[in-house]
Parts: C-alpha cells; structure tokens; sequence
C-alpha cells in the first residue's frame, strides 16, 4: 500500500493530506483504485460546481489524461474520503498528481507519484471501426450478437398476461441470466438506468426489492448492485449498451434547456464515468431509450427537435472531453426521426427500434447508414410491442421473428445484431440456446474475413437472399417469409470457383455437406427447399486453387 502525503503548505485551508493505491504495477486494461483523503467546504460534494478532485495523469506516451474521482464519505470542513478507479491503456510508467477544486478554483494538489503499467494480454476498450465491426484497442476486430435484459424482476410488474412469470426474482435476475446467456454465445446486451433497475440517484420508491430507501445523494444500494452487474459483465465477457436516461426537471422541455437541468445531468454523468468508466465491459453510452417518444409525450406541445439535438451535441462533446477511455456514444429513437439527431459529428453510433416489420430491418440498416456515413445499430426490435397482448397466442410467430432478426443482422453491415425485447418470455420458451449457432457463425465470419466482410448480390426467387465473402468463403441466408414452402435457386454474383458447400443447422449447431459446385460464371445453386417462415445458412468453402 503506497501512501501519498501532499506537499503544501499547512495554511491552506482545503488540503490533499494523503492517498494509497490498490497496486503500483497494474495490467493494462485492469482495474486499480485508489483512496484520497482531503479536506474541504461544501454544501453537497457530489456537484462539481462546489467541489471536484480531478486525478492528472501523464501517460508513457507523454499524453495527459484527467480521471474524475468522486466523493465517498465524511463531512464539510473535516477529513474526508474520496475515490478512484482507473485502468491504464498502455504498458509503461504513469505519473500523477490529485487536484482539488473548489467553486471553479484549484485549491490543492498533491506531490507527483508513479506507477507503471504491465501487458496483461487483454484487448482494451471497444471503438468505432467500420459499418461491419468494432474494434478493441489491440486492433481485434468485434461484432456484438446481442440482447436487451434491460432489468432485473421487478417488485410488481404491470405484465396483463406475465406478470407471475416476470416477477420470478429466482430466474429473472443478473446472477442468472449473465451466465446463461453468454454459456450460449451471446456477447452484448443493453441495460437501462431507471427508477426500478439500478437507481443511483433515486432514494425510494423503486418497484424492485434488491434496494432500500436511503437519504444519501447517491443510492448505495443501487451502486453497490451496478458494481456487482459489471463485475459479471467482466467475469463472463459480455459488453454492454448502458443506457443512462435522464434526470428531474420541472417540464421535459427545462430538461433539454436550462442550464441548472443540464448541470445537474453533468453531475450525474460524471460520477458513472468515474465509477464505472475503467471498465473495458461498457461498451457504449446510451443518452436515451426512445427520445422521440419523450418528444411527443406531450402531443400538444412537442419538445423542438433542435433542443433536444442540441442537447445531445452539448453532451457529446462534454463526454468526449470528460471519459478518458472514449467510449462510444449513441442515443435511440423509437421510429420517428429527430431532425438534425443522426448528423452529430461526436454521436459515433446512430440507433432506432423496429417493431412489427423484422424484414425492413436490413434495408433500414443499409438505407441510414448510406444517409448518414456511420454504423447503424437495431436497439430493439420484436413481432409485437403491446405488452397488453397475450405472446402465447401468436408465440411460433414470436419465435420465428427472433430468429430471422439474427440472421438478418448478421448479414447486414452492423457491429452489433438486432437486439430483441422480451427476454423473460423467450427465456422461458427455451429460445436462449439459439444464440449458440448465430454466435459460431459470427466467429467464423470474424476469423475467416480477418474481421472484413462484403456484401454480395444475392438472389433466389421468392425468397429472400443474403451473401457476405469473409476471406475467400462466402456465407448466405435465405429467408422464405411466405406461407407456401418454395423451391428456387440460389444465384449469388461473384466470380468463378469452386466450393465445398454445407448447410448449417443453428439449432443442432451440424454443418450438413451439400456437395460441390463449379461456379463459372457465379454462384448458381439449384433447387433449395424452404418450408413457410423458414431460413437456411448455406457456407460455401472455396477448393484449394480458387
């Protein structure tokens, strides 16, 4: 344990008087943190506006980075606790200082330390890359087969025909549902922040009985289950889309304008940087679920869509110079544009929902990707979205549209598949396990492209058809979404070859031979049978020599 002691004189009023650190040779990419005891006035520690501590960092590269710190314990004018958590990105010496400030003025800082980060062999955080594909730090290319478990069981659930089954807090909880979803392949999933699923800054009345009512600023309850969910996000290599929400105002409108709501929501947002931001596991900042229906929730007088993207421009670029890690940015929508939303230079992921038309969804993906030059992700998307309704009558079709959703994100240029709703009710239908056979796909496509793909031209009469070449092999996905079977050709454009071709089986994960074919003038591959509401992953290999 280091132990830090500031170097200042002793008629300074607010003081750095010492900090101890976790380790002094962390891994790149892990966790260490640290403890600083300093003394100051405030009314409330929490508003940066009254009193921040900053920790200053000179990295091996020689580039200066600033990790916020937050306020832990103890009082105005006493000895009081402050935390860190930090996780270096390159391998080398760091030298750091603590700086304190009060009311907008710096009124302590400590004396220079060092610590040196070691190659832990992890690969970083995940960035932007291509339409296709994110990235880690380390260059490895990443695709997200993905899912909403936006929430854990809640006390009461307002289901009409599920409530018991979405109130089974033995199933239904992280613990739970983490490992079973990525023992069967997934790998990202979006989560909200609300008043029900970890709470921060509510102090009671949360519809959940993992927390209790609390009068601190921050809920403890809340933080310490969002410390344990990141925890297992990181135990089970799974990446997450935290999604934020907002945060009180008198009217939607003063949210997304007054200076005080914006400050307050800057507060907010710096103390999830602080806390959670080291971890490599968030994988991306959501503002907002559904922004354009917080638009219109008041149909008589809707927000101005110029305030809520300005809103969203101003927040970018605060987090931009605020999260030392980067991670990526997006905010969603629910299916109506916000005017001038998509075109923001710092919003690094464009995001909507799809409800009710699954088959628009690669044609959605490609169309706001062309518009907009930049990834497109489907945030959720499901057969139906009226939770009064009863899923069971119509389930086949529920289950059918969660898979085809897969599929067809997996052969659209999107880093992160389609993310369907309601994983209670397809956890209970035993759809988890299908995962399995999109994830193998995924991988393979990653390995075999180097992390490159491209769209082919695909055809096959009344069925619908999806190619992408990944290296020399070429994968496609045939969708009949009618209700006759159908018997057609499968016409794919590219060069000569020729190809070992197999059928894969998602369901028992087989790879079936379907022979060879000697493609001359393309890929020309007869007579496939598709029952009603079916889809079909044909791989073709290419013969040593192609």
């Amino acid at each position: 344990m280091l132990i830090l002691i500031a170097m200042l004189p002793a008629s300074v009023a607010a003081q750095i008087k010492e900090s101890s650190v976790s380790t002094e040779n962390p891994g790149r990419y892990e966790r260490m943190d640290f403890t600083i005891k300093l003394t100051g006035k405030w009314e409330n520690p929490n508003l940066m506006e009254q009193a921040k501590l900053d920790m200053i960092l000179k990295t091996p590269s020689g580039r200066e980075v600033k990790l916020p710190c937050w306020f832990d314990s103890g009082s105005s004018g006493k000895l009081s606790t402050w935390k860190a958590r930090f996780a270096p990105q390159e391998v080398g010496t760091y030298e750091y200082t603590f700086r304190y400030t009060e009311n907008g003025k710096i009124r302590s800082e400590s004396k220079p330390r060092k610590f040196t980060g070691v190659e832990s062999g992890k690969k970083g955080f995940l960035k932007p890359n291509d339409m296709w594909t994110l990235r880690f730090d380390n260059g490895e290319a990443f695709r997200g087969v993905g899912e909403n478990i936006c929430w854990e069981s809640r006390t009461s659930d307002d289901s009409k025909f599920f409530k018991e089954l979405h109130e089974q807090h033995d199933k239904y909880n992280y613990d739970y549902m983490l490992p079973q979803f990525a023992g069967n392949g997934g790998n990202f999933i979006r989560v909200w922040m609300c008043s029900w699923n970890f709470p921060i800054d509510q102090q009671r009345r949360f519809n959940n009985h993992r927390y209790t009512e609390s009068d601190e600023y921050y809920n403890p309850s809340a933080v310490a289950r969002l410390d344990h969910f990141v925890n297992l996000c990181e135990k089970y290599d799974i990446y997450v889309m935290l999604c934020m929400g907002g945060g009180a105002a008198r009217t939607d409108l003063e949210f997304f304008t007054t200076g005080e709501a914006k400050q307050r929501y800057k507060n907010r947002a710096r103390y999830i940087i602080a806390r959670w931001g080291y971890s490599p596991a968030i994988g991306m900042w959501e503002f907002f679920n559904e922004i354009d229906n917080i638009q219109f929730r008041d149909t008589k007088n809707p927000i101005p869509a110029e305030a809520i993207t300005a809103w969203h421009t101003e927040m970018c670029k605060w987090f931009k110079e605020n999260d030392p890690y980067e991670h990526i940015l997006t905010t969603s929508i629910s299916h109506r544009d916000v005017e001038g939303l998509n075109s923001i230079p710092e919003m690094d992921i464009n995001q909507k929902h799809i409800y009710k038309n699954t088959s628009a969804i690669p044609y959605e993906i490609k169309s706001y990707e062309q518009e907009y030059g930049k990834p497109y992700i489907i945030g959720e998307f499901g057969y139906e979205w009226d939770w009064s309704k009863n899923f069971d009558e119509f389930g086949d079709d529920m289950d059918n549209d969660f898979r085809r959703g897969l599929w067809y994100g997996l052969f659209s240029p999107t880093p992160v598949t389609p993310m369907s709703w309601w994983w209670e009710y397809f956890e209970n239908r035993g759809m988890v396990p299908y995962f399995r056979g999109v994830r193998q796909i995924n991988d393979r496509m990653l390995t075999d492209g180097g992390g490159k793909f491209e769209a082919l031209e695909a055809k096959c009469g009344k069925a619908e058809a999806f190619a992408v070449k990944c290296g020399k092999t070429i994968y496609a996905y045939i969708y009949n979404q009618t209700d006759e079977t159908v018997r057609d050709n499968l016409v794919i454009e590219y060069r000569s070859g020729r190809y070992d071709v197999a059928c894969f089986d998602p369901e028992k994960l087989e790879y079936v031979p379907q022979g060879t074919l000697s493609a001359p003038t393309g890929i020309h591959f007869t007579k496939i049978e598709m029952a009603p509401k079916a889809g079909k992953v044909l791989i073709f290999t290419p013969r040593e020599g192609n």
